[in-house]
């Protein structure tokens, strides 16, 4: 016999689909519970952070403020004396070399900034990604 007998695995098909019609009502059953009603506010606290943006011609910004890069590692090396460390936000151009933003989270890894976050645009629009003080 050269053709292979499907019947078994269509008889076994047929009985999965008639278990999974009978159970799958009883998997959306929900208990009415009436929890309590409370006012309470979240708990945020505000975590010290330094805004740090670079373009795409490489420049770089602390807080909105242009600054070299001897002036970056003097900051970074401020900023990780700081209590708490503040957390570095880092804003970077679509265009903006690889090179300059791995440069710049080794350094401050190195000074101690080790909480590192980037800042990106969640709509999926392009904007400019500067700080509303230094954008042209």
């Amino acid at each position: 016999m050269s053709d292979i007998n499907v019947i078994p695995l269509v008889d076994i098909m047929l009985v999965l689909l008639v278990i999974f019609i009978i159970t799958a009502p009883l998997l959306t059953h929900a208990i009415k519970i009436d929890l309590p009603k409370t006012a309470s506010t979240a708990n945020v606290s505000e975590q010290a952070s330094v805004q740090f943006a670079i373009d795409t011609g490489g420049r770089m910004y602390w807080n909105g403020e242009v600054v070299t890069r001897a002036q970056m590692l003097v900051r970074f090396a401020q900023a990780a004396q700081g209590n708490p460390v503040p957390e570095l936000h880092l804003r970077v151009d679509k265009g903006a070399r690889y090179e300059v933003l791995a440069d710049v989270m080794s350094e401050a890894g190195r000074a101690g900034l080790n909480r590192i976050g980037f800042v990106t645009d969640p709509s999926g629009r392009l904007v400019n990604t500067m700080p509303p003080a230094v954008a042209n």
